[in-house]
């Protein structure tokens, strides 16, 4: 079994490489060649945690993943991350265990792609502002996620903490992005989203993080955050002056996006005017962005194919460039 760590993986995956494997897997989930169970979670009350086990397959390359996640809250009073995760790749002729490999970058990484494939398919091709509500863990890959189709000018970064946002902005040069993007930390959310083509927003707010009369005509807006039922990014006032929402996985977007689930309870919306998945918008079943003042929606929640899809990539490349360490089990 190969094993590899989150510095190897980031040393040969990069946002290209996910952007290319996630837009072919929902392809291959569209042409019905991907299993993909239902996941299965464990609580563990005492604890206030969980741990998370997500199978997928791709029956063409016969190749089988499950990431675990456990999200234990309590864990930073002692000195360990609130969320861990792996995911084992096994070889589906034979039953084989070819690697296991670190989740988190891989994780961020494939959510920063859909977000990117979404923004390429429903935002403005001249959108050249980006409003980023949310400086966490997530939020990184989404933007870069961003600036892989979209000529950014100017980036506005909102946070509680704005020292977080500091930080977060030095990240993003240290990373090698456009320095002459204009980057500003801006502490009022309503400056940032009236002046916004794109919105990403990445936080566990349980209330709307802006007002959605402050959405400008024909802004995108990604959101990857609220990803439990009581959770709300969004308020309701957006979601009805959305001209199209798409989910990356409806069904899981619907037990699990407190905005969608909120907006269905209502008497002015329901899930019938959600316009489709990712996966149709891809294949070219329903249409992306078709007038520039529209406003979209992309609502991620993230599913067990998309690890998939990044881990046999990660996989492939590991063989070929001999990285990670072989184990015999």
């Amino acid at each position: 079994m190969l094993l590899i760590n989150e510095q190897e993986i980031q040393s040969i995956y990069k946002m290209q490489d996910a952007l290319a494997d996630v837009e072919q897997i929902l392809k291959a989930k569209e042409e019905k060649q991907i299993e993909n169970p239902h996941r299965t979670v464990i609580e563990f009350p005492k604890h206030g945690a969980s741990v998370l086990y997500m199978p997928s397959s791709d029956l063409v390359n016969e190749m089988s993943t499950i990431k675990t996640v456990s999200i234990f809250p309590e864990n930073p009073t002692v000195g360990k991350p609130t969320t861990q995760g792996v995911i084992l790749v096994t070889d589906a002729q034979n039953g084989e265990h070819l690697a296991m490999m670190n989740a988190s970058y891989l994780t961020r990484l494939r959510t920063g792609a859909l977000s990117g494939l979404a923004t390429d398919r429903l935002a403005r091709n001249d959108a050249t502002t980006l409003t980023v509500i949310g400086t966490g863990a997530m939020a990184f890959e989404q933007v870069i996620g961003v600036l892989a189709v979209r000529s950014i000018k100017k980036m506005m970064l909102v946070n509680p903490t704005t020292s977080k946002a500091e930080a977060f902005k030095e990240r993003l040069l240290e990373f090698g992005i456009d320095p002459t993007i204009q980057i500003e930390i801006v502490e009022d959310v309503a400056t940032a989203v009236r002046q916004a083509d794109i919105i990403c927003c990445s936080t566990r707010s349980t209330t709307p993080v802006f007002d959605g009369n402050d959405v400008r005509p024909g802004t995108h807006v990604n959101g990857v955050g609220s990803y439990l039922p009581h959770m709300r990014e969004m308020d309701h006032t957006f979601i009805t002056r959305c001209a199209k929402i798409v989910t990356d996985d409806e069904a899981g977007v619907k037990e699990e996006a407190g905005e969608i689930i909120f907006a269905n309870e209502q008497d002015d919306w329901s899930y019938e005017d959600l316009h489709g998945e990712l996966m149709d918008v891809v294949i070219g079943n329903v249409p992306g962005r078709e007038h520039a003042d529209e406003i979209t929606f992309f609502k991620s929640v993230g599913a067990a194919y998309f690890d998939l899809a990044v881990a046999q990539g990660v996989y492939r490349k590991a063989v070929e460039q001999q990285v990670g360490v072989e184990v015999l089990l």
